[in-house]
């Protein structure tokens, strides 16, 4: 068995079904945890200007890895923390203590493959390696009846394809045990604050559905109280519409994101809540979900780059969207004059999250009504999210902007009939803009 190997915690901020943790644990004695805050993703813009990591995700992250660094703490492990470029630091730190891998759960996108690529390269010029595993989705590429490249381009035919004959592996447990002692001395490294990284502390807005927390202590308890502690899994589909309180829907993608929740623990927690409990189309509309976060991966890595340039996927590009910094601006604040799309842009800009639906509308408006480049908002979703997933988040917009797989043409949302729909009382659009006594739109 080899001596020493780094694991590299990347987006995959948990211990339970870690593949690349488990895979390490396995063939070295001594496991070095690492977690990296990227200087290029915490310190510096987006192409349109915005910060490239806004303070909600910011704070859910630093909390993350503080609750991953007490989990590991607790197995006689600690978690090294550095702040740099993860490709500098982490082969620094392989030369250093003279490791003989680097473990990682692989990530698929343009800038993420850019650091594992690098790094590689690096290590191969002192004889170490990079280990990848898989930790982000249902799916296993191996398992699929097609190859990446032969995904089906719309969702309903790959969720056709997948769900009935493909299974979903199960999710590795935790580790059991106490780690082994490293024979060498490794400064832990301080977790920085909002401060280091230019932002305010900042008080939970009073309006907000729900304080979220990072961490996959946070991540597993808010999985317990919505399938088993509130029983809300049995009525998901007909209130996963909502727009208000913290119950209309499950609120794990925060979580899913950054990796504290596995989605494979998710759907069998799911599997053993339905043996329990009984299935209906609410619990089956989870996993609905679930297929969805995968399919905009495998589109992401079907099409790689393409779903971050104004064509999208299908490589068509509308010629009257326009890059309007004062008309953007508008909808970032909540002055369009549109209701029911300034509640849900206040609810983003104060809080961080906003519900699917109110996605779907505030995306469409922008660029069906306004006329301006969905990459401005893409953008913009990017920076201010708390649940912010680089696939999910540009596929959504690709479909939105008809650039993507959607199989409908000329999809557009009527603010007038959406907001009659579902705030037919006006109650959200108070909720966020209590001046205004109700209107329809």
């Amino acid at each position: 068995m080899r001596r020493r190997a780094i694991v590299w915690f990347r987006q995959d901020l948990r211990l339970h079904d870690n593949e690349a943790l488990q895979d390490a644990l396995r063939n070295v004695y001594e496991v070095i945890p690492v977690f990296v805050f990227d200087e290029r993703v915490f310190k510096r813009q987006t192409n349109f200007g915005f910060p490239k990591t806004g303070k909600y995700r910011t704070k859910f992250i630093l909390e993350s890895v503080a609750d991953l660094r007490q989990s590991l703490r607790r197995l006689n492990c600690e978690l090294i923390v550095r702040v740099g470029k993860p490709e500098e630091v982490l082969f620094e730190l392989a030369k250093e203590y003279k490791t003989s891998w680097i473990f990682c759960n692989r990530e698929r996108t343009a800038e993420e493959l850019k650091v594992q690529d690098t790094l590689e390269q690096k290590l191969w010029s002192i004889g170490q390696e990079m280990r990848y595993n898989r930790g982000k989705m249902l799916y296993y590429t191996a398992d699929l009846p097609f190859p990446v490249q032969h995904t089906p381009d719309v969702f309903t035919q790959f969720r056709k394809e997948v769900e009935r004959i493909v299974p979903v592996r199960e999710p590795l447990t935790k580790p059991d045990k106490t780690f082994n002692p490293w024979s060498v001395e490794v400064a832990p490294g301080e977790i920085p604050t909002l401060a280091d990284f230019g932002h305010e502390d900042f008080e939970l807005d009073s309006r907000a559905v729900l304080s979220f927390k990072g961490g996959e202590t946070e991540g597993l308890k808010r999985l317990n109280y919505y399938l088993w502690e509130s029983n809300l899994i049995k009525d998901y589909k007909e209130t996963r519409n909502g727009l208000l309180g913290g119950d209309y829907s499950s609120k794990f993608s925060p979580w899913l994101a950054q990796g504290c929740l596995s989605p494979k623990m998710v759907y069998h927690e799911l599997k053993r809540y339905e043996a329990a409990r009984g299935a209906n189309e609410s619990t089956y509309w989870l996993f609905f979900e679930l297929l969805w976060r995968d399919f905009f991966r495998f589109m992401a890595k079907k099409h790689g780059s393409k779903i971050f340039q104004i064509g999208g996927t299908r490589g068509v590009a509308d010629p009257k969207w326009k890059n309007d910094p004062e008309t953007l601006q508008a909808w970032i604040d909540g002055k369009t004059g549109i209701p029911f799309v300034d509640a849900n842009m206040l609810e983003l800009k104060h809080t961080g999250f906003m519900s699917n639906r109110g996605r779907q509308n505030v995306a469409s408006y922008l660029v069906k009504d306004l006329g301006v480049n969905w990459q401005m908002g893409a953008e913009y979703f990017e920076s201010v999210l708390i649940d912010y997933d680089v696939c999910s988040n540009w596929g959504n917009w690709n479909y939105v902007a008809g650039v993507g797989s959607d199989p409908r043409e000329d999809r557009y949302f009527n603010m007038e009939t959406q907001a009659k729909r579902y705030d037919p009382n006006g109650d959200y659009v108070r909720h966020w803009l209590p001046e205004l006594a109700y209107s329809p739109v």
